[in-house]
């Protein structure tokens, strides 16, 4: 069993994580959004799920016993730091406890890399917005920052996600500054540009990665 070289990465809200995600799954990497497995995590009739509705109450949810809508959750969370601080003590070992297990899967599995490019050991990409918050950079080789013009993560946020700009100003400044994130960066893709840029800044690291594990 191979231990997995960890790449943690991280960026604002709305600066284009997942496109810099795809990218990597497409040259070997192995990913998991700690975005995504939050959601599972907080489906109806799990603990976590059980947990947030009995602290944050019904009113939570769009309907009885349905799912948590992540919008009026947000609009008690955000701009609220005790708040959101009890949120994440309450999801965020559910989402280790996953991301820990897809690691051990991944290091199982076998075949790592591509056929045009095998690897010695799997590489596993965290994406995820709390990386450094939640403790996760320090387990990580490597962590790519994603950033973008915060112009573009409000255009972005009202043209994706239907907030009102109050709405995006509020998400983005509720989060982590920048330079926070900067200061811990191995790796910085700038994703104000195109595609084609990103990929190009994405390919030049990913081939250093290369070079680590070979």
């Amino acid at each position: 069993m191979a231990t997995p070289y960890l790449i943690g990465l991280t960026g604002g809200i709305a600066c284009g994580k997942s496109t810099v995600v795809a990218m990597l799954a497409a040259l070997g990497a192995r990913t998991i959004d700690a975005d995504r497995v939050t959601h599972r995590v907080q489906r109806p009739g799990t603990p976590v799920y059980a947990q947030i509705v009995a602290t944050f109450g019904p009113q939570i949810l769009s309907v009885p016993n349905g799912p948590i809508d992540r919008r009026l959750l947000g609009n008690i969370v955000f701009g609220n730091p005790t708040a959101l601080r009890r949120l994440e003590q309450i999801v965020h070992p559910a989402v280790r406890a996953e991301i820990q297990t897809f690691m051990q899967e991944a290091a199982e599995s076998g075949g790592y890399g591509t056929r045009l490019q095998p690897l010695p050991r799997p590489v596993v990409v965290i994406d995820a917005i709390k990386l450094i918050e939640s403790g996760w950079a320090d387990q990580c080789q490597q962590v790519w920052v994603i950033t973008c013009d915060e112009a573009q993560q409000i255009e972005r946020l009202i043209s994706t996600r239907g907030m009102s700009q109050d709405e995006a100003r509020q998400r983005i400044a509720a989060q982590a500054s920048q330079g926070s994130r900067l200061n811990r960066a191995t790796v910085v893709i700038d994703n104000s540009g195109t595609q084609a840029h990103t990929r190009a800044q994405v390919d030049a690291a990913w081939q250093q990665v290369v070079a680590a594990l070979m």
